[in-house]
């Protein structure tokens, strides 16, 4: 009998004997933990739109103080006067 046929073998003599006990408050358990992680991933959820709203706002404050689109004025030539 060669690896695999042995393998195979083995878990068929597994899945066809009896099957182990489940303790009875493994659904509580799992529902509670369920639960857990639905509590954390929301929590999670709402700081991340929480530091976006505050990145947005960061930005806009900073855009209407400084107005990065106008374009600086130029130093290389001083204003032409009198034409």
């Amino acid at each position: 009998m060669s690896l695999p046929d042995r393998k195979e073998a083995e878990v068929r003599r597994l899945l066809e004997g009896p099957h182990p006990p489940v303790p009875a408050e493994l659904t509580v358990r799992a529902a509670e933990l369920g639960l857990r992680l639905l509590r954390r991933r929301r929590a999670a959820r709402r700081l991340m739109w929480l530091v976006i709203w505050a990145a947005a706002v960061a930005f806009t404050v900073w855009a209407a103080r400084v107005h990065p689109w106008v374009a600086p004025p130029s130093t290389v030539a001083p204003p032409v006067e009198g034409l």
